[in-house]
């Protein structure tokens, strides 16, 4: 799934949408201390009260709100698992027995239970429903409707939530005219900040892909592996993070610790381009072969195909690895780039890096910015240094 497709399904997830259907929402309670269910309960979603739809409608959202390789992740199903979740979700949006899902979705909770103590008492919520979308018009003058036809596709989506204690409060009563203190002894279910939760299948051009699973973590780039890897039996994915670290030490390797402003302003410049080139969504990775054309192109010297290939290699332990471009610029993943010295630490766009240069100025080194116009500093015009030694000299 890209961003589009995820923000199209995201933005269904009102009460009274006919795009969107959900069957059957089911609740599971489990308790801290001995990891275990303590109630579950499944209930037709139209019966809830409109207040409760408001609130999980909300909460679903949230599971798919994020960007993409930060905090959501498309990951592929492992091969050739004994118990596959991949199978279980399967049956289940295959199922329209309703006990029949519960069980299937029951067995995913013993999987979350496995091997697993959590902090808090936790309620893990899924939902099995229909999300339909609207087919393009052939031609704008068919008098067709554009609700006439639709992609339709079965979904299950999970959501992991934690429980807090009620606040102790002291109230004031109007009528007795007395203060009473006021304790709420059931817990509070968290819905406003999901830790965990995913969504299946996971959809593509409006067609749904089973072999994959759209995984959402609770904060991003905290992955829960046990969940990945034991829950969903998924493979283990690299965030964007990740893959902007891999590719620093595999730059690193080709050309040393040190790299002049010009050029690593090239390298992104190089990147930004490829990016460019590629069609909407369809962010760009780049293998070995294409790193070492972006560094050529930067500028970079000594630079061959079997250098680059043992840099990936060394780094990551698989020269066949591709880094995803998007992770690499710090402008797609909305970083500035960090230029620390032991006097202060600059942020400045990659665009701008250029403008930026180490120098040796009577006899120090220096940093220098080459600025189009005047420096403002707490509401005041610095004025040049060669300005201020003339005035000093002329009042000499």
């Amino acid at each position: 799934m890209n961003k589009k497709d995820i923000a199209n399904i995201r933005k269904q997830f009102k009460i009274n949408n006919d795009l969107l259907k959900i069957n059957d929402i089911f609740n599971v309670y489990i308790m801290k201390e001995s990891s275990e269910i303590y109630h579950h309960q499944s209930v037709p979603f139209d019966l809830l009260e409109e207040e409760q739809k408001d609130l999980f409608m909300a909460n679903f959202k949230k599971v798919l709100t994020g960007q993409l390789d930060e905090k959501l992740f498309e990951l592929k199903f492992q091969r050739d698992v004994e118990d596959s979740s991949q199978l279980i979700l399967h049956q289940g949006i295959l199922s329209n027995d309703t006990e029949e899902w519960k069980g299937q979705m029951l067995r995913l909770v013993e999987k979350m239970l496995k091997d697993k103590q959590y902090e808090m008492d936790i309620v893990v919520t899924f939902i099995q429903g229909e999300y339909m979308k609207p087919m393009k018009r052939s031609n704008e003058d068919a008098e067709e409707s554009s609700r006439d036809a639709v992609y339709s596709n079965k979904f299950i989506l999970c959501s992991m939530n934690k429980t807090q204690d009620p606040k102790k409060e002291l109230l004031f009563d109007y009528v007795e005219k007395e203060f009473k203190y006021n304790f709420v002894v059931d817990p509070v279910i968290n819905l406003k900040a999901p830790i965990s939760g995913f969504l299946f299948p996971t959809f593509t051009e409006n067609a749904a892909d089973v072999n994959h699973v759209l995984y959402s973590a609770g904060k991003a780039y905290e992955l829960n592996y046990h969940f990945i890897e034991e829950v969903l039996n998924a493979e283990e994915t690299m965030t964007a993070e990740d893959d902007k670290v891999v590719f620093e030490e595999i730059v690193k390797k080709i050309t040393g610790d040190q790299i002049s402003t010009s050029t690593l302003s090239n390298v992104y410049d190089e990147i930004h381009r490829a990016i460019e080139e590629h069609e909407e969504d369809d962010v760009p990775r780049l293998d070995y072969k294409d790193v070492e054309s972006v560094l050529k192109s930067s500028g970079v010297e000594d630079v061959d195909t079997e250098k680059v290939e043992s840099a990936f290699k060394t780094v990551i332990d698989d020269e066949k690895y591709e880094l995803k471009a998007s992770s690499i610029i710090p402008k797609y993943n909305k970083k500035s780039i960090k230029i620390k010295t032991k006097v202060a630490d600059i942020k400045v766009s990659p665009e701008d890096l250029r403008f930026v240069k180490q120098i040796h100025f009577d006899g120090k080194l220096s940093l220098m910015i080459e600025l189009e116009e005047n420096t403002m500093i707490e509401g005041f015009e610095m004025i040049p240094e060669a300005l201020v030694q003339k005035a000093k000299v002329e009042e000499e």
